[in-house]
């Protein structure tokens, strides 16, 4: 696709939003259903069934997916499309690329050993690696540009409203 395709593609949804802006908020969900045999969550992608559960530093077998390293691919996923399509629309070539994230998490907090010891990621970082003839002007355009439109990394960077509810079967 080139950037010519990817405007024309663009176009009626942009006009649409600007015209009707509620009608650009779409509700995305994922949904899991817990294991009855072992502590593990199998979450629907969409494509499979991804089971998830305990990273081998709380105690799992390693099995499973950990929901930290689904967290970091989901990061890597969104960054490589927004990389790819901005640099499309900026008629930025690439040849290749990869993509690749880390995070360092300190498992005392999520296993309550240290009160004091932050639940979660304390950093993540996102690394591009791009086969192109892009000038550095280029280059710093086309990361700004991905780290404004990338869906995963703003929702990491500027945190949402968040609620959690129950209800019993």
């Amino acid at each position: 696709m080139d950037a010519t395709a990817l405007r024309a593609l663009q176009a009626p949804l942009k006009d649409r939003y600007r015209s009707a802006p509620d009608s650009a908020v779409v509700t995305l969900k994922a949904k899991g259903t817990l294991d009855d045999t072992k502590i593990a969550c199998k979450v629907e992608t969409g494509r499979a069934i991804a089971e998830a559960g305990l990273h081998p530093a709380t105690g799992g077998s390693g099995m499973e997916l950990c929901s930290g390293d689904m967290l970091l691919e989901a990061l890597v996923a969104c960054a490589g499309v927004t990389v790819k399509a901005v640099a499309t629309a900026l008629e930025i070539p690439l040849r290749a690329g990869t993509v690749s994230s880390e995070g360092d998490l300190d498992f005392r907090g999520t296993l309550g050993v240290d009160k004091e010891a932050a639940v979660g990621f304390r950093a993540i970082r996102l690394f591009f690696q791009l086969d192109t003839d892009a000038s550095e002007e280029q280059l710093a355009q086309l990361l700004k540009l991905t780290e404004r439109y990338c869906v995963v990394f703003q929702t990491l960077n500027h945190k949402p409203t968040l609620s959690v509810a129950a209800t019993t079967a």
